[in-house]
């Protein structure tokens, strides 16, 4: 990333009203934290299999000339007023660079994780980095044609079971792919149990306040019973390929407050059988219910973090009753039962590539006795997170700050929760 002299030949990529796409012969520009920067050859990838490309709403696209200024791009060529596109990127790949671009509106952009895309020799690129094997994730390999009838046959076997139902709402209606799963009998499925939770978190895809964006699906507004959550997890733990089930999903709070029901139905389900893997995704905040629930037989654990800096940590999650301290006390209690502890790491160009928050997490990793960490495209508006999270530091740039993970001894790094070796 470097200011100045144009030096690559990566072309600004802009849409007009109707959603055409233009290039325009000005170079690509990205953002990370709070800094407009030309994207260079280290920033992008072609633009991969399972991507799709989108318009910012109200945003208008910037450029870099020749001589090193950044300029908006106002105009599209047909009239009218260019609109900024980015790229959403699907599961194993991690973006390095925010769209480049100014907005007038003050309401927030919906919850996505726009990476910035560029055109060069006919190609479009986008600022990122592949991080993991995508296969399972593809989208290809969902919303098949036969969705609607594996939902159907499922609930017509258990058409008492309300956890199914609500499922097969996420599956269908969000399109969401650990609830498809479950009707594909594969891989990870959702079982989401919890609709409280003890944080406020800023990017909270399932719960947002009025004056934000709205959330892009709604939270659980049930408790499922015990025979609800067995059903579904005994079924696809004995049947599903890699079979993982993972409480702690979007639509739901926080897990572990539900700890005496998750509890009972891993104790349940392993009296039955002991294929599969059973998750949890969790923010680790209610440290007795994560022990009791690890005691119970959790395989896995995966903790959502963005920052092991206190000061970033409160300002995204906004925590009601317990403290990073408590995060990483569940994480060494989980860990001295033998479970598996994966950091979901929320990553945002210009945040975690800081040299002082890479610093913060490796002692973090390290003192912990963390697995691995999965790298997470965070969901949201830059401006509106930068209007209220403070970090200072050196952007060291996502190349190099997933490069400084790997090599941490031991530590796997990668974008997504896998089958633990029983």
């Amino acid at each position: 990333m470097v200011f100045g002299v144009l030096l690559t030949v990566y072309r600004s990529l802009y849409a007009d009203g109707q959603g055409r796409m233009f290039d325009f012969a000005m170079g690509a520009v990205g953002r990370t934290g709070d800094r407009l920067v030309e994207i260079l050859d280290e920033d992008v990838t072609p633009l991969p299999q399972g991507a799709s490309l989108v318009l910012l709403p109200g945003s208008t696209p910037v450029g870099i000339t020749g001589n090193g200024a950044f300029k908006l791009l106002e105009q599209a060529p047909a009239g009218g007023p260019a609109r900024a596109v980015g790229a959403l990127l699907p599961q194993g790949y991690t973006r390095t660079l925010l769209p480049g671009y100014r907005r007038q509106e003050t309401r927030p952009l919906p919850l996505m994780g726009y990476a910035a895309v560029a055109w060069r020799e006919g190609k479009v690129y986008v600022a990122a980095v592949r991080t993991d094997n995508p296969d399972p994730w593809d989208p290809g390999h969902y919303n098949s044609e036969d969705l609607n009838i594996l939902v159907r046959e499922r609930l017509e076997s258990a058409p008492k079971n309300r956890l199914l139902r609500h499922l097969a709402h996420c599956a269908l209606d969000y399109s969401c792919y650990t609830a498809q799963n479950v009707f594909y009998t594969r891989w990870e499925g959702g079982l989401p149990i919890s609709p409280t939770c003890n944080a406020r978190c800023l990017g909270c895809i399932s719960l947002q306040p009025a004056e934000c964006c709205p959330s892009p699906q709604s939270r659980l507004d049930f408790r499922p019973t015990l025979e609800e959550a067995v059903e579904v997890a005994r079924y696809h733990l004995r049947h599903a390929p890699e079979g993982i089930i993972s409480f702690g999903q979007g639509c739901e709070g926080e897990p572990a407050l539900a700890a005496e029901k998750i509890a009972a139905v891993i104790k349940t389900v392993r009296q039955e059988t002991g294929q599969g893997t059973i998750n949890m995704n969790s923010n680790a905040g209610y440290t007795r219910g994560i022990e009791n629930i690890c005691a119970a037989g959790l395989d896995s654990l995966r903790v959502s973090i963005i920052s092991a800096r206190e000061d970033v940590y409160n300002a995204y999650y906004r925590p009601r009753d317990y403290r990073l301290a408590d995060v990483a006390r569940s994480v060494r209690s989980a860990r001295k039962r033998g479970v598996y502890v994966s950091l979901n790491l929320l990553v945002l160009p210009g945040l975690n590539d800081l040299d002082t928050e890479l610093q913060a997490l490796t002692k973090f990793i390290t003192q912990n006795d963390v697995n691995q960490v999965q790298l997470r495209n965070l969901n949201i508006d830059p401006e509106y997170f930068w209007n209220h999270i403070s970090a200072e530091g050196e952007i060291l740039g996502i190349s190099r700050f997933v490069g400084e993970l790997k090599n941490i001894q031991g530590l796997a790094v990668g974008n997504f929760t896998k089958p633990v070796g029983k």
